[in-house]
């Protein structure tokens, strides 16, 4: 009978024991999952970005291409209407970004509007997902100037730059407030790329 209660005593503080070990964990977890949901949605999120960015980078690298082939002889018109060069550059532009199921913000019915004695053609889009706040503004340079250095003499070539502003809607923000902590990263991600003219 001693020997019932006795391990029945033993029991009880197994039990007891076991039962505040559970309790501990929990109290750990709690803590714990707002940094691991923090780490979890920071990955995603800069990689998202970083993703992004390098696509951005080989739309702009091949619509500045595209444009450098073209001749420059269609600038020299009048300041209304768009080139045949910067209109090549525009739809490389808005393909890729189709094709790479990026939202292109409606660029497509957004004709380039030439800047004022400059040969430069801006759009910018604001349909869905962009917005005012953060839209997407392409910026098409057919006489940007690179200073290079040839057999000691530096020459300025002409080139044509190519720039993409892109909206980023950053997750990791709002999973910050859950450390304490606030995070407002840049509201979009921007690339240049650059190619000498051939022409």
């Amino acid at each position: 009978m001693s020997s019932r209660l006795h391990s029945g005593g033993w029991r009880k503080i197994a039990r007891r024991f076991f039962w505040e070990d559970c309790a501990s964990q929990v109290v750990e977890f709690a803590l714990s999952a707002p940094l691991l949901v923090l780490f979890v949605v920071g990955i995603f999120d800069f990689s998202g970005a970083i993703s992004l960015k390098q696509k951005l980078t080989n739309t702009a690298r091949e619509s500045a291409r595209v444009a450098a082939a073209d001749p420059a002889s269609d600038l020299s018109g009048s300041a209304s209407g768009v080139p045949a060069s910067v209109s090549d550059a525009f739809w490389v532009v808005d393909n890729y970004l189709v094709s790479e199921k990026l939202g292109d913000c409606g660029l497509s019915s957004v004709e380039p509007v030439r800047s004022p004695s400059s040969l430069t053609w801006i759009s910018t889009a604001t349909a869905a997902p962009c917005g005012a706040s953060a839209a997407l503004m392409l910026k098409i340079n057919r006489g940007c100037y690179t200073p290079t250095t040839i057999n000691g003499n530096t020459v300025n070539l002409a080139a044509t730059c190519v720039t993409i502003q892109y909206p980023y809607y950053w997750q990791f923000g709002g999973v910050s407030g859950l450390t304490g902590g606030t995070f407002v990263g840049p509201t979009t991600i921007t690339v240049t790329a650059t190619a000498f003219n051939e022409n």
